[in-house]
Protein backbone atom coordinates (compact mmCIF):
# COMPACT_ATOMS: atom_id res chain seq x y z
CA UNK A 1 0.00 0.00 0.00
CA UNK A 2 2.92 2.58 1.11
CA UNK A 3 5.51 3.04 -2.07
CA UNK A 4 8.51 1.02 -0.36
CA UNK A 5 11.37 2.23 -2.20
CA UNK A 6 13.57 4.70 -5.02
CA UNK A 7 13.52 1.59 -7.29
CA UNK A 8 10.23 1.31 -8.17
CA UNK A 9 9.63 5.26 -8.98
CA UNK A 10 13.16 5.05 -11.14
CA UNK A 11 11.60 1.63 -12.79
CA UNK A 12 8.45 3.82 -14.31
CA UNK A 13 10.73 5.52 -16.69
CA UNK A 14 10.73 2.68 -18.61
CA UNK A 15 6.62 2.71 -18.91
CA UNK A 16 6.73 6.18 -20.41
CA UNK A 17 8.59 5.57 -23.53
CA UNK A 18 7.96 7.23 -26.36
CA UNK A 19 5.11 9.68 -24.38
CA UNK A 20 6.20 13.42 -24.80
CA UNK A 21 4.42 16.56 -22.83
CA UNK A 22 5.70 18.11 -26.30
CA UNK A 23 3.52 18.93 -29.52
CA UNK A 24 4.58 16.67 -32.46
CA UNK A 25 5.38 19.77 -34.72
CA UNK A 26 6.48 19.65 -38.56
CA UNK A 27 10.38 19.37 -39.40
CA UNK A 28 10.20 23.17 -40.33
CA UNK A 29 8.53 24.18 -37.10
CA UNK A 30 11.21 22.22 -35.18
CA UNK A 31 14.13 24.28 -36.27
CA UNK A 32 12.14 27.03 -33.98
CA UNK A 33 11.54 25.28 -31.23
CA UNK A 34 9.29 22.22 -29.38
CA UNK A 35 7.06 23.85 -27.90
CA UNK A 36 4.15 26.83 -28.27
CA UNK A 37 4.58 29.81 -26.99
CA UNK A 38 0.75 30.79 -27.24
CA UNK A 39 -0.64 29.55 -23.55
CA UNK A 40 -0.61 32.17 -21.32
CA UNK A 41 3.26 32.85 -20.99
CA UNK A 42 5.43 33.47 -24.10
CA UNK A 43 8.44 31.13 -23.05
CA UNK A 44 10.33 33.11 -25.32
CA UNK A 45 14.32 34.09 -25.88
CA UNK A 46 15.47 37.05 -27.94
CA UNK A 47 17.24 36.25 -31.27
CA UNK A 48 17.82 39.06 -33.70
CA UNK A 49 16.52 42.10 -34.71
CA UNK A 50 15.51 42.83 -38.24
CA UNK A 51 13.37 45.20 -40.57
CA UNK A 52 9.69 45.02 -39.64
CA UNK A 53 7.47 44.00 -42.02
CA UNK A 54 3.78 44.10 -42.23
CA UNK A 55 2.06 41.51 -40.14
CA UNK A 56 4.71 41.60 -37.59
CA UNK A 57 3.42 42.08 -33.87
CA UNK A 58 4.12 46.01 -33.35
CA UNK A 59 4.49 45.00 -29.82
CA UNK A 60 7.98 43.94 -30.84
CA UNK A 61 9.04 46.80 -32.31
CA UNK A 62 12.88 47.67 -30.57
CA UNK A 63 11.96 51.02 -30.33
CA UNK A 64 16.12 52.33 -30.08
CA UNK A 65 17.45 50.18 -32.86
CA UNK A 66 14.36 52.33 -34.91
CA UNK A 67 15.23 55.45 -33.89
CA UNK A 68 19.67 55.09 -34.18
CA UNK A 69 18.50 53.65 -38.01
CA UNK A 70 15.87 55.85 -39.01
CA UNK A 71 13.43 52.66 -40.06
CA UNK A 72 11.24 50.49 -38.15
CA UNK A 73 13.14 47.14 -36.48
CA UNK A 74 11.21 44.55 -34.45
CA UNK A 75 12.51 41.99 -32.53
CA UNK A 76 12.80 38.38 -33.64
CA UNK A 77 12.36 35.73 -30.57
CA UNK A 78 13.22 31.87 -30.48
CA UNK A 79 11.10 29.19 -28.56
CA UNK A 80 12.97 28.14 -25.53
CA UNK A 81 14.03 24.36 -25.94
CA UNK A 82 14.28 24.09 -22.35
CA UNK A 83 11.10 24.55 -19.98
CA UNK A 84 10.30 24.36 -16.40
CA UNK A 85 8.08 21.97 -15.08
CA UNK A 86 6.72 21.90 -11.72
CA UNK A 87 5.15 18.95 -9.72
CA UNK A 88 3.23 20.32 -7.01
CA UNK A 89 2.61 17.10 -4.72
CA UNK A 90 -0.20 17.66 -1.82
CA UNK A 91 0.86 14.76 0.13
CA UNK A 92 -1.61 15.54 3.09
CA UNK A 93 -2.14 12.58 6.10
CA UNK A 94 -5.44 12.33 4.71
CA UNK A 95 -3.89 10.24 1.30
CA UNK A 96 -3.27 7.43 3.44
CA UNK A 97 -6.52 5.90 3.01
CA UNK A 98 -7.33 3.57 0.01
CA UNK A 99 -10.39 1.28 0.17
CA UNK A 100 -9.08 -0.51 -3.05
CA UNK A 101 -5.71 -1.73 -4.78
CA UNK A 102 -3.36 1.12 -2.85
CA UNK A 103 -3.45 4.30 -1.09
CA UNK A 104 -4.35 7.53 -2.56
CA UNK A 105 -0.61 9.06 -1.65
CA UNK A 106 1.02 5.73 -3.55
CA UNK A 107 -1.31 6.74 -6.18
CA UNK A 108 0.16 10.27 -6.42
CA UNK A 109 4.14 9.22 -5.75
CA UNK A 110 3.52 7.08 -9.11
CA UNK A 111 2.07 9.47 -10.99
CA UNK A 112 4.26 12.03 -10.00
CA UNK A 113 7.34 9.68 -10.73
CA UNK A 114 5.52 9.15 -14.57
CA UNK A 115 5.16 12.83 -14.82
CA UNK A 116 8.47 13.49 -13.86
CA UNK A 117 10.40 11.07 -16.34
CA UNK A 118 8.50 12.06 -19.27
CA UNK A 119 9.12 16.04 -18.70
CA UNK A 120 12.66 14.90 -18.09
CA UNK A 121 13.13 12.52 -21.17
CA UNK A 122 11.15 14.50 -23.66
CA UNK A 123 14.28 17.40 -23.00
CA UNK A 124 12.16 19.70 -19.79
CA UNK A 125 13.57 21.07 -16.66
CA UNK A 126 11.47 19.19 -13.53
CA UNK A 127 11.67 21.17 -10.69
CA UNK A 128 8.78 20.03 -7.59
CA UNK A 129 7.12 21.72 -4.38
CA UNK A 130 6.08 19.12 -2.18
CA UNK A 131 4.18 19.77 0.65
CA UNK A 132 3.45 17.24 3.60
CA UNK A 133 0.98 18.01 6.55
CA UNK A 134 3.52 18.94 9.35
CA UNK A 135 6.68 20.36 7.63
CA UNK A 136 7.82 23.09 5.09
CA UNK A 137 7.13 22.57 1.71
CA UNK A 138 10.31 21.37 0.13
CA UNK A 139 11.30 23.17 -3.07
CA UNK A 140 13.43 21.52 -5.78
CA UNK A 141 14.66 24.03 -8.31
CA UNK A 142 14.31 22.88 -11.72
CA UNK A 143 17.07 21.04 -13.92
CA UNK A 144 17.17 18.84 -16.48
CA UNK A 145 17.70 15.09 -16.82
CA UNK A 146 17.91 12.91 -13.93
CA UNK A 147 19.25 15.03 -11.76
CA UNK A 148 16.48 17.01 -11.53
CA UNK A 149 13.83 13.69 -10.86
CA UNK A 150 15.96 11.26 -8.69
CA UNK A 151 16.26 14.02 -5.82
CA UNK A 152 12.52 14.73 -5.93
CA UNK A 153 11.41 11.12 -6.70
CA UNK A 154 13.84 10.22 -3.09
CA UNK A 155 11.91 13.35 -1.25
CA UNK A 156 7.93 12.11 -2.53
CA UNK A 157 9.19 8.42 -0.73
CA UNK A 158 10.17 10.44 2.15
CA UNK A 159 6.98 12.60 2.47
CA UNK A 160 4.19 10.12 1.81
CA UNK A 161 2.28 9.84 4.62
CA UNK A 162 2.89 6.64 7.00
CA UNK A 163 0.20 6.23 9.05
CA UNK A 164 -3.49 7.81 9.70
CA UNK A 165 -3.61 11.75 11.20
CA UNK A 166 -5.39 14.63 10.87
CA UNK A 167 -5.59 16.51 7.70
CA UNK A 168 -4.31 20.58 8.22
CA UNK A 169 -6.32 22.79 6.43
CA UNK A 170 -4.51 25.02 4.27
CA UNK A 171 -1.99 22.53 2.99
CA UNK A 172 -2.80 23.10 -1.00
CA UNK A 173 -3.00 26.79 -0.14
CA UNK A 174 1.10 26.65 1.14
CA UNK A 175 2.17 24.26 -1.45
CA UNK A 176 0.71 26.83 -4.08
CA UNK A 177 1.76 29.77 -2.77
CA UNK A 178 5.38 28.28 -1.80
CA UNK A 179 5.60 27.91 -6.08
CA UNK A 180 3.99 31.04 -7.03
CA UNK A 181 7.11 33.61 -6.59
CA UNK A 182 9.22 30.96 -8.32
CA UNK A 183 7.40 30.63 -11.54
CA UNK A 184 8.68 31.93 -15.16
CA UNK A 185 6.30 33.10 -17.63
CA UNK A 186 5.69 29.45 -19.82
CA UNK A 187 6.20 26.92 -16.71
CA UNK A 188 4.09 24.01 -16.75
CA UNK A 189 2.80 23.68 -13.57
CA UNK A 190 1.07 19.89 -12.80
CA UNK A 191 -0.70 19.86 -9.60
CA UNK A 192 -1.47 16.62 -7.96
CA UNK A 193 -4.04 16.42 -4.86
CA UNK A 194 -7.11 14.95 -4.11
CA UNK A 195 -8.30 18.54 -3.32
CA UNK A 196 -9.83 17.58 0.01
CA UNK A 197 -8.52 21.26 1.07
CA UNK A 198 -10.01 23.50 -1.25
CA UNK A 199 -11.09 27.11 -0.88
CA UNK A 200 -11.80 30.04 -1.78
CA UNK A 201 -7.84 31.37 -0.90
CA UNK A 202 -6.65 28.50 -2.70
CA UNK A 203 -8.53 29.16 -5.85
CA UNK A 204 -7.48 32.84 -5.51
CA UNK A 205 -3.89 31.75 -5.85
CA UNK A 206 -4.44 29.00 -8.01
CA UNK A 207 -5.58 31.56 -10.65
CA UNK A 208 -2.92 33.76 -10.01
CA UNK A 209 -0.21 31.52 -10.95
CA UNK A 210 -2.13 29.95 -14.12
CA UNK A 211 -2.18 33.75 -16.01
CA UNK A 212 1.13 33.28 -17.37
CA UNK A 213 1.67 29.91 -16.72
CA UNK A 214 -0.02 26.60 -18.04
CA UNK A 215 -1.53 24.28 -15.30
CA UNK A 216 -2.94 20.84 -14.96
CA UNK A 217 -4.57 19.03 -12.47
CA UNK A 218 -4.75 15.32 -11.30
CA UNK A 219 -7.26 14.73 -8.96
CA UNK A 220 -6.34 12.10 -6.67
CA UNK A 221 -9.63 9.80 -5.94
CA UNK A 222 -11.09 6.34 -4.35
CA UNK A 223 -14.65 4.92 -4.95
CA UNK A 224 -15.33 4.59 -1.52
CA UNK A 225 -15.44 8.83 -1.45
CA UNK A 226 -18.13 9.06 -3.94
CA UNK A 227 -20.41 5.95 -3.13
CA UNK A 228 -19.99 6.02 1.10
CA UNK A 229 -19.80 3.53 3.40
CA UNK A 230 -21.88 -0.13 2.80
CA UNK A 231 -25.04 -1.22 4.73
CA UNK A 232 -24.17 -1.79 8.34
CA UNK A 233 -22.06 -0.78 11.37
CA UNK A 234 -18.40 0.62 10.69
CA UNK A 235 -15.74 2.13 13.24
CA UNK A 236 -14.24 4.90 11.98
CA UNK A 237 -12.03 7.44 12.51
CA UNK A 238 -8.18 7.89 13.72
CA UNK A 239 -6.14 5.42 16.11
CA UNK A 240 -6.88 7.85 19.46
CA UNK A 241 -10.22 9.13 18.57
CA UNK A 242 -12.53 6.29 16.57
CA UNK A 243 -16.43 6.27 16.26
CA UNK A 244 -19.48 4.27 14.70
CA UNK A 245 -21.00 5.00 11.74
CA UNK A 246 -24.04 3.51 9.97
CA UNK A 247 -23.23 3.51 6.30
CA UNK A 248 -27.05 3.25 5.26
CA UNK A 249 -28.18 6.43 7.22
CA UNK A 250 -24.74 8.39 6.57
CA UNK A 251 -24.61 7.33 2.76
CA UNK A 252 -26.68 10.45 1.66
CA UNK A 253 -24.50 13.04 3.57
CA UNK A 254 -21.33 11.14 2.10
CA UNK A 255 -22.46 11.60 -1.19
CA UNK A 256 -23.85 15.54 -0.59
CA UNK A 257 -19.86 15.97 0.50
CA UNK A 258 -18.46 14.07 -2.54
CA UNK A 259 -20.86 15.83 -5.18
CA UNK A 260 -20.16 19.57 -3.86
CA UNK A 261 -16.24 18.85 -3.55
CA UNK A 262 -16.75 17.72 -7.39
CA UNK A 263 -19.03 20.83 -8.23
CA UNK A 264 -16.21 22.97 -7.07
CA UNK A 265 -13.56 21.44 -8.70
CA UNK A 266 -15.30 20.78 -11.78
CA UNK A 267 -16.10 24.75 -12.01
CA UNK A 268 -12.59 25.96 -11.12
CA UNK A 269 -11.41 23.86 -14.16
CA UNK A 270 -13.81 25.72 -16.30
CA UNK A 271 -13.57 28.88 -15.00
CA UNK A 272 -9.95 29.36 -15.13
CA UNK A 273 -9.29 26.65 -18.53
CA UNK A 274 -7.05 24.45 -16.21
CA UNK A 275 -7.68 20.57 -17.96
CA UNK A 276 -8.45 17.86 -15.05
CA UNK A 277 -7.83 14.26 -14.94
CA UNK A 278 -8.83 11.45 -12.15
CA UNK A 279 -6.68 9.08 -11.31
CA UNK A 280 -8.40 6.68 -8.72
CA UNK A 281 -6.72 3.86 -6.46
CA UNK A 282 -8.55 1.32 -8.31
CA UNK A 283 -6.70 2.14 -11.56
CA UNK A 284 -4.06 0.74 -12.57
CA UNK A 285 -1.64 4.06 -12.33
CA UNK A 286 1.09 2.88 -15.41
CA UNK A 287 -2.36 2.02 -17.55
CA UNK A 288 -3.95 4.90 -16.80
CA UNK A 289 -1.33 7.23 -16.82
CA UNK A 290 0.11 6.11 -20.31
CA UNK A 291 -3.66 6.69 -21.31
CA UNK A 292 -3.60 10.50 -19.88
CA UNK A 293 -0.62 11.22 -21.33
CA UNK A 294 -1.99 10.28 -24.89
CA UNK A 295 -4.22 12.50 -24.61
CA UNK A 296 -4.37 16.46 -26.28
CA UNK A 297 -4.52 18.37 -23.19
CA UNK A 298 -1.77 16.64 -21.73
CA UNK A 299 0.36 17.14 -24.63
CA UNK A 300 1.48 21.22 -25.38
Amino acid sequence: MIVRDLAELSALRGAIRGLSLRTQRPAMAQLQGGHRSAHRGRGLEFEEVRLYAPGDDTRNIDWRVTARRGRTHTKLFREERERPVWLVADLHSGLYFGSRRQFKSAVLLRAAAMLGWVAALGGDRVGAVISESSAVPKIFSPRAREAGVLPILQALLEAQPHAPGTEVNGNLFTAISTLRPLLQPGSLVLLLSDFANLDPATEDILASASIHNECRLLWITDELESIGLPKGNFQVGLPDRQWWMNGEKTRSQWQHIWETRKEKLSGLSMRLNLPISRLDTNDDVIERMVTLLREPKWVS
